[in-house]
């Protein structure tokens, strides 16, 4: 596991330690949002059996999983990765990274931290090299629609794949 101290950006931002491959404190958070999203009433957001970390990684890298600290608490995650090939399999391989369950802890909103996890994923896509950051997201979640906008992503099209309806977002970094 490797550990990066990162310094905010912006002045509001808060103070965030990185940790690569580490889908155990990703699945924590990721438990702790889709519990809170039911709690708020809204649609489910994630199956609770698909977060467990077995089954993460079957669809994910463990490797590729980010998780940002506070001291000792994990209070976000994603998981990047190359190819996509349930929601981008027509891309080929190496020119872009592709972003899965971005998430932050319930008890850790409204600080900003979605900023600062994609600022992360920017940061880590260009780094590998790549000219594209890519994403998805289900057409029944306008926040998180705003937020991709927000961000500068470009809405790419809308596409029907395994039984959901998604955005497909992509941004050139």
């Amino acid at each position: 596991m490797v550990v990066m101290t990162k310094q905010p950006d912006h002045s509001s931002a808060p103070v965030l330690r990185w940790t690569s491959g580490d889908p155990q404190a990703a699945a924590l958070i990721l438990q702790a949002t889709a519990r809170s999203v039911l709690a708020r009433g809204h649609e489910e957001l994630w199956p609770p059996d698909t977060l467990t970390v077995d089954a993460l990684a079957q669809d994910y890298p463990a490797d590729g999983w980010q998780v940002a600290w506070q001291g000792e608490a994990p209070v976000g995650c994603f998981v990047l990765m190359d190819p996509d090939p349930v929601f981008w399999a027509e891309k080929p391989r190496g020119e872009a990274l592709y972003l899965h369950k971005l998430a932050v802890h319930p008890q850790a909103q409204g600080q900003g931290l979605n900023r600062a996890l994609l600022d992360r994923a920017e940061e880590l896509t260009r780094a590998a090299g790549r000219r594209w950051l890519r994403l998805d997201t289900d057409v029944t979640r306008p926040k998180l629609q705003a937020l991709y906008t927000e961000f500068g992503f470009d809405t790419v099209d809308r596409q029907r794949v395994m039984g959901f309806e998604v955005f497909r977002y992509e941004k050139e970094v």
